[in-house]
């Protein structure tokens, strides 16, 4: 891994083989599932999908400078992590997903508040990580953050 990735695919090109076409095959997903305005960039050490200055100028409160997150991809070295702030903030989301999970892993759900551990790299559900990333367009996101999250920070 390159110390500081300046983008997504320097990011990538820095990973072993077997994360490498995981990690790929994620942001494949959440970019053909992401609603419109969500940008991938570097953001944290990891790929992150935000919400650009563009469309919400005050950024994400706890550091101002950094446009407001909703998903985080990265690697670590036990596994692939994919941080989503919405499966926390956004009712009915996080039950939502531990629901669907065994219908589409043979593994158990390795779930945080908000981050989802992958360790196997042959079981990943990448259908469902589609649809998780097709449940929170940008103005929901927005309002959520505003109403929910920026109050908790």
């Amino acid at each position: 891994m390159l110390s500081k990735p300046a983008t997504p695919d320097q990011y990538v090109a820095g990973l072993s083989e077997d994360r490498r076409k995981a990690i790929q095959k994620i942001r494949e997903i959440l970019k053909e599932n992401l609603p419109e305005g969500y940008v991938e960039e570097i953001s944290y050490g990891m790929i992150g999908y935000v919400v650009p200055f563009s469309i919400y100028p005050a950024g994400y409160a706890v550091k101002p400078k950094v446009p407001l997150p909703l998903i985080n991809l990265g690697n670590t070295k036990g596994h692939i992590a994919l941080h989503h702030m919405g499966v926390y903030s956004v009712p009915g989301i996080a039950e939502w997903f531990q629901t669907e999970y065994p219908k589409h892993s043979k593994t158990k759900l390795d779930m945080g508040k908000g981050c989802i551990r992958f360790k196997n790299m042959d079981d990943i559900p990448y259908q469902l990580i589609g649809e998780l990333a097709q449940k929170i367009d940008v103005p929901t996101w927005i309002k959520t953050y505003e109403t929910v999250v920026r109050k908790r920070s």
